[in-house]
């Protein structure tokens, strides 16, 4: 799937644009909103983005668990090949090493992840603090065509900001490259 990015600077319109998108199909599980306004998106009843959506867990998570799980296959390496005890460490030992590894590299890196925003999200952060509204769309290929013309049709006001894969991807140039905000 796909998820596009619409820029809106009223509630008003945020809500216009959902009430649309839920009569061409779009449900709520497709269709999130990320704003400085809470209140005002559950006052108007409008699916907002969740913790996943707004903070880095996920990715910060998936990149965590990728070097932890590295550094558990090398620590498991070394063990077998150094030979501390004076014995050959069984194959199941050092696989839960390496798991071991991996699952704290994941904790660890979710935990990073809840203060970061999210990496796919970060570069809209001006605008957001300025007042605008996110309304991300997950669409496939069949749905995309429909809500680009829908939107650009029928609410100019909203600016179509960017186009990304839904699935997370933890090396990501993204990652690197946007800053970081608190």
């Amino acid at each position: 799937m796909k998820r596009l990015y619409y820029l809106t600077g009223s509630l008003d319109s945020v809500t216009k644009i959902t009430e649309d998108l839920h009569h061409d199909g779009i449900t709520d599980w497709h269709l999130h909103v990320l704003s400085r306004n809470e209140a005002g998106l559950f006052h108007k009843q409008v699916h907002s983005a969740n913790m996943l959506q707004e903070n880095d867990v996920l990715h910060s998570g998936e990149l965590g668990a990728l070097i932890g799980g590295v550094i558990g296959l090398l620590f498991a390496t070394l063990i077998e090949w150094w030979n501390p005890f004076g014995i050959t460490a069984p194959l199941p030992t050092l696989i839960i090493i390496a798991g071991v590894f991996t699952l704290f590299g994941a904790w660890s890196g979710g935990l990073a992840g809840v203060t970061r925003e999210n990496y796919k999200t970060a570069r809209f952060h001006d605008d957001l603090v300025k007042g605008k509204h996110l309304i991300m769309v997950d669409v496939s290929k069949q749905q995309e065509h429909k809500v680009r013309y829908h939107i650009s049709r029928y609410h100019p006001e909203a600016c179509l900001a960017g186009e990304d894969t839904t699935l997370t991807l933890p090396f990501s140039p993204n990652f690197w490259h946007y800053p970081r905000h608190n």
